[in-house]
């Protein structure tokens, strides 16, 4: 993990605690040469061959003659074929992948020179690539996001402004009255930070024969009504899984009479308010639901599973070979319980440093696990499950 108080390329020779006390939700930074020579992960080929495939979400966004569109994908062959091949003002596009660090090694790599901020707020890796001119329009986001130039270069539009009027009938929030306050021209390597909320334009810009391609680390931001609507959807699930937790049933010895009979009388919405109000939740709760609601794969999110294996099998090869996190994994964890995809298990000793470490880095060497002595044999059974869903892969 990052050492706080070390300075990093990556953040312009800052100290990742200055970067969080002096940048993260309050301004923008922009880092050149963050990560030298740094060219992209994978060719605007690749991209589109992602973009092609069922469980990939991809979007192709195109300005024609001032008007804008998106189409989602899976797209084919067919798809690409009908965009201009060369830059066109009247016909400018991007292809925008999602959630590239499900399907890349390698891209998972890059997330992890980003783990001083902590998993749990990690969106992904989104990639981009359009030829001169292509982008998205002015908008501005709801969550912090880092923006990696690969290849090519591409022009970025900063705006503070406070008309957020959209362009109407456009399928994406496109500002109307976009007013620059600053432009920046980053090239590969070079790395834009922008917290919420702030109007931001980027366009490609062709770089000799090299089209442009943009890396986005995004980090969720889930809404407040959101959060509180999960909750109270996980507390009731509790709820109902205790049946003595809320005791007894509605009384009213001291009822009078009404003069009409179809009110809900005031004494009775008294009493209910009272019993609502004894229904209590701890910190743990709060930690737990957190740990579920914020590793639970998206919704189209699926795993393969791994071909059965008896338990005595996978912990010989566990021993032997190590164990990874797939890449469409979350693991997160809050004191000595841990959360993998929704799903959670309590571990201590040894075991729990075990699955820390997994949670951190994403991958235990057989050293790893040898040298953590003794694992609880509820660990190796839940590992023996989660590596059957699919959730974990040998090394």
């Amino acid at each position: 993990m990052h050492n706080l108080n070390q300075p990093l390329q990556l953040l312009g020779g800052i100290t990742a605690s200055e970067f969080l006390e002096h940048y993260w939700h309050k301004k923008p930074l922009l880092i050149k040469n963050a990560i030298p020579e740094f060219k992209g992960l994978l060719s605007p080929d690749e991209l589109a061959g992602l973009a092609c495939e069922e469980e990939v979400q991809s979007r192709i966004v195109e300005e024609i003659k001032g008007k804008w569109h998106a189409s989602h994908g899976p797209f084919d062959e067919s798809d690409f074929a009908n965009l201009p091949e060369k830059p066109d003002p009247k016909h400018r596009w991007t292809l925008l992948v999602q959630s590239v660090n499900h399907h890349l090694h390698e891209a998972a790599e890059l997330l992890s020179q980003f783990n001083f901020i902590p998993h749990a707020r990690l969106d992904d890796l989104m990639v981009s690539y359009a030829p001169d001119g292509g982008g998205v329009g002015p908008h501005f986001d709801s969550y912090d996001v880092f923006l990696l130039q690969g290849q090519g270069k591409r022009l970025w539009r900063i705006s503070e402004q406070t008309d957020l009027s959209l362009v109407e009938g456009a399928p994406l929030r496109i500002l109307k009255n976009f007013d620059t306050a600053q432009e920046w021209l980053v090239e590969s390597g070079d790395l834009l930070y922008l917290p919420p909320h702030l109007a931001h334009w980027g366009i490609a810009v062709t770089d000799g024969n090299t089209d442009c391609m943009t890396y986005s680390i995004g980090f969720r931001a889930p809404k407040v009504q959101e959060l509180a609507t999960e909750f109270l959807g996980f507390l009731q699930d509790k709820l109902n899984k205790d049946a003595n937790a809320l005791p007894g049933i509605y009384q009213d010895a001291d009822l009078t009479l009404q003069e009409h009979p179809a009110e809900i009388g005031g004494e009775m919405i008294s009493k209910v308010a009272d019993i609502l109000k004894t229904i209590q939740w701890s910190d743990q709760h709060v930690a737990d639901f957190l740990g579920s609601y914020l590793s639970e794969p998206k919704v189209d999110v699926f795993f393969n599973p791994n071909k059965k294996i008896s338990l005595r099998k996978f912990h010989e090869n566990l021993l032997q070979q190590g164990i990874c996190l797939d890449l469409k994994s979350q693991m997160l964890f809050s004191a000595q319980y841990f959360y993998l995809n929704g799903e959670s298990i309590a571990a201590t000793g040894g075991s729990a440093k075990l699955l820390t470490a997994l949670a951190d880095y994403r991958k235990l060497t057989s050293d790893d696990i040898k040298q953590a002595g003794e694992i609880e044999t509820t660990i190796i059974e839940q590992l023996h499950a989660w590596y059957l869903a699919g959730y974990l892969y040998f090394n």
